[in-house]
C-alpha cells in the first residue's frame, strides 16, 4: 500500500481556520483510528500549511480523503501537493 507525503498550503483566512479546526481535527483523528493516516502537524514557521502522511490503497482513495477534509470542503487549502513516498527506515516503513 503506498505512502503519500501531502502539504497544504492554508489561505489567510485564519478567523475561518480557527472555526473550523475542531471538525478538520477530528476528521483527521477519524483517518488515524482506522489506519489511513499516519501523521499529520502543522508547519510552524513560514508559510501557514500543514505536512500530512498518509497510507491508502491508491491516490484515487487519497484524492477522495482530501476532498472530504473539512478545511478542504471550506477552500482553506490554497494548495495542496501530493508525493509518493518509500518509507524504507523507521515506524512507517514496511519492514
Amino acid at each position: 500500500m503506498p505512502t503519500f507525503a501531502v502539504t497544504y498550503t492554508y489561505d489567510e483566512r485564519t478567523d475561518v481556520r480557527d472555526r473550523v479546526r475542531p471538525e478538520h481535527r477530528d476528521y483527521l483523528r477519524s483517518l488515524v483510528d482506522v489506519g489511513q493516516l499516519l501523521g499529520s502537524g502543522p508547519f510552524t514557521e513560514g508559510d501557514p500549511g500543514a505536512l500530512l502522511v498518509f497510507r491508502t490503497d491508491d491516490r484515487a482513495a487519497l484524492d477522495a480523503l482530501l476532498a472530504a477534509d473539512p478545511f478542504a470542503r471550506e477552500g482553506l487549502v490554497a494548495a495542496t501537493a501530493v508525493r509518493t513516498w518509500d518509507v524504507v527506515i523507521g515506524p512507517w516503513s514496511a519492514s
